[in-house]
């Protein structure tokens, strides 16, 4: 499982010109499900999402995680983060899950970070979606739960 991370000042999802979720201060999740994800990779995620010391202390100093200062998240589904582009010039996406294994394990992460006390919105799996953010610092995470980086 791979998840982009990156902490925001707001970021919002429309489908169809529609809001589908929205947020303020917190972060936005593009998560990624592989053929061979597990929970065990699901609960991976979860942990370094809720406990990655990515916003300031009173220092100014990246010191502080999601549970700690109060902030949302935003989690669009996202298989192209699985795009292969060592061959050729388009991508793979052959270790993109199917929709029938991705569903459950993208809800999984869902449900587990709201459990946690976060409020989390999202877009809507599989649907053509327009994503907007704003950038706060800017810091952009790369998470793999098969610690390939």
């Amino acid at each position: 499982m791979r998840a982009v991370v990156q902490r925001v000042a707001e970021a919002s999802v429309t489908v169809d010109r529609l809001t589908v979720g929205a947020i303020g201060c917190g972060l936005l999740v593009l998560l990624g499900v592989e053929e061979n994800d597990t929970a065990e990779d699901a609960n991976y995620i979860v942990d370094k999402v809720a406990n990655l010391r990515i916003f300031p202390d009173e220092n100014s100093r990246m010191n502080r995680s999601i549970l700690e200062s109060g902030g949302e998240i935003l989690i669009i589904s996202q298989f192209t983060i699985h795009g292969d582009c060592r061959r050729g010039r388009r991508p793979s996406f052959t270790a993109a899950a199917k929709p029938e294994k991705a569903v459950p394990l993208y809800e999984m992460v869902v449900e587990k970070l709201r459990g946690m006390g976060i409020r989390v919105e999202t877009g809507v799996f599989g649907a053509h979606m327009m994503v907007s953010l704003v950038n706060d610092g800017p810091v952009t995470i790369l998470l793999d739960s098969s610690k390939l980086f």
